[in-house]
């Protein structure tokens, strides 16, 4: 039973965002899908490692840690659709009840073939109310420092956008 004025929901974080950037969509999906190296720029991802992998969908093993608050390892069912999207989500959580973050990519400005609009969502419920509570305060720096990271693995594989940021 949940404590006088909060409920289950309360755990529920959700963020979207809307960019639109100068990476085509295969570039992005390139970077987005290449959960093998996500270990190697992500941050708090310290391992990430790709048990099986399908033309549409692959599963990876990921181990994330924010000492001393977490440190957890789980799987992730990662769907992909080639210059799309990529959808993950955590299929065995101990640490999250629910996670799934979508990336989306579609054409960007017709004028230019090096850009595209990107939709990023990330929705997930820790089992502990204590690791909900803690990583509220951080939530959105957090998920936004992720997406950075994405768009600078980009410029590290592509150089710099074709769209000033």
């Amino acid at each position: 039973k949940p404590f006088k004025g909060q409920t289950t929901a309360s755990k529920l974080k959700r963020y979207n965002e809307r960019r639109i950037l100068g990476y085509s969509p295969e570039q992005l999906y390139e970077v987005v899908s290449r959960v093998e190296d996500y270990h190697l720029f992500v941050p708090a991802c310290v391992k990430s490692q790709v048990i099986e992998r399908h033309n549409t969908y692959l599963s990876a093993e990921l181990e994330i840690g924010i000492p001393p608050l977490i440190w957890e390892k789980y799987t992730s069912r990662v769907l992909l659709s080639r210059p799309h999207s990529v959808t993950a989500k955590c299929i065995d959580g101990k640490l999250f009840r629910y996670l799934e973050t979508n990336w989306r990519f579609s054409d960007g400005l017709a004028h230019n073939k090096q850009s595209c609009c990107l939709d990023f969502s990330v929705s997930f419920e820790f089992r502990s109310l204590i690791h909900s509570q803690l990583v509220h305060v951080f939530f959105d720096e957090m998920v936004r420092k992720t997406v950075n990271a994405f768009l600078k693995r980009a410029e590290q594989l592509y150089g710099k956008q074709s769209l000033p940021p």
